[in-house]
């Protein structure tokens, strides 16, 4: 119920992994590059890391939205399989006999035989596990013995694995020692910068029809960095927030004080005060982040081979007014119950 109050056509902030809402970093920009050869070079195993929130799946969203010519890619999206359940997936995805769910060798000599005829065709295929961090040794073995899916040449199924930082740790592990061995490609996100993150919201509003200066005050910008950490999806939910709290009070641009509030609300960390933080430098550093980007130049993201990065130019954005009134929980639950009831109509 916010959009048509700030001038949106859409809601900017929504937590799906839309790639139209993929900002282009350079970080992001090389991972989709990595993740589009992984799928289409034949290269074994491609691993994607990065903490939670950070844009993994909205990369993969992104990288599948742009064709591969002759490569079918299959997503296992919730890992937590126990063996047998993992070649019932296999089973389906390959559209395999059912009966033969029942036997590991069957599934196998089937999926050879339909891979090497996909690559004589010159087709290829590949399989995307999401979450793969929460895979259980068990299955990060069986993941590393259908790389032995091959010829003498060329691997005959490509796996890519996306998962948060904690899979790097146990691929250390002696256990999966032969499965690190197998990682022919890898890429990492990072939260992003100051900078990033004031480029992360004024292009999700621009997409959705409005103007980040007249929605977030620089202060506030800056506040939700220091509140999100550079974490994306932190952001998103921030900003969302911020936006209903704003609508409560009456508030264009949402200020610094509102976004302190949502915060709390979330148990993120509180943004520092401005006073204090001006001592050291922090908080002008912040604010020149959020002073930093100029909407009009960003491009929306390319799903070629090698996506521009997003241009970061200037972008003079409105400083902090007045305090303003502080939001009322009750009314903002209130807001929030009703903005759920009009989704469902």
């Amino acid at each position: 119920m916010y959009e048509a109050y700030y001038g949106l056509r859409e809601r900017p902030f929504d937590l799906t992994p839309n790639p139209r809402y993929l900002l282009m970093t350079s970080s992001h920009r090389e991972a989709l590059s990595t993740i589009q050869y992984g799928l289409s070079g034949r290269k074994g195993i491609t691993l994607l890391l990065g903490p939670a929130g950070t844009g993994k799946t909205t990369l993969v969203h992104a990288a599948l939205a742009h064709p591969h010519d002759n490569v079918k890619v299959l997503c296992l999206t919730n890992p937590m399989l126990s063996r047998e359940e993992f070649f019932e997936f296999l089973t389906i995805e390959f559209g395999l006999d059912d009966a033969m769910a029942k036997s590991k060798t069957l599934v196998l000599v089937e999926l050879r035989r339909i891979l090497r005829e996909r690559r004589e065709a010159g087709g290829f295929t590949a399989l995307i596990i999401d979450e793969a961090q929460a895979m259980s040794h068990a299955l990060l073995e069986e993941v590393r013995l259908l790389t032995n899916l091959e010829t003498s040449t060329e691997q005959l199924l490509s796996i890519v694995l996306v998962g948060q930082v904690e899979l790097a740790d146990r691929l250390n592990e002696p256990k999966l020692h032969q499965l690190k061995q197998r990682v022919a490609l890898r890429s990492k996100l990072s939260p992003l910068t100051a900078q990033e993150a004031t480029a992360y919201i004024a292009e999700r509003i621009r997409i959705a029809g409005g103007d980040v200066a007249s929605i977030f005050s620089r202060d506030a910008i800056a506040a939700i960095y220091e509140c999100s950490r550079g974490i994306p999806r932190t952001i998103s939910v921030i900003c969302d927030n911020a936006l209903v709290s704003g609508f409560a009070i009456d508030q264009r641009p949402v200020g610094r004080a509102v976004i302190a509030e949502v915060s709390r609300d979330f148990d993120f960390a509180a943004p520092r005060r401005q006073d204090a933080a001006s001592g050291d430098g922090t908080s002008v550093a912040l604010r020149a982040g959020a002073d930093a980007v100029d909407p009009a130049k960003l491009r929306p993201v390319s799903h070629r081979l090698l996506a521009p990065a997003v241009p970061l130019g200037r972008h003079a954005l409105p400083d902090e007014a007045a305090a303003p009134a502080k939001v009322d929980r009750p009314v903002r639950r209130g807001l929030l119950s009703l903005f759920a009831r009009t989704a469902n109509r």
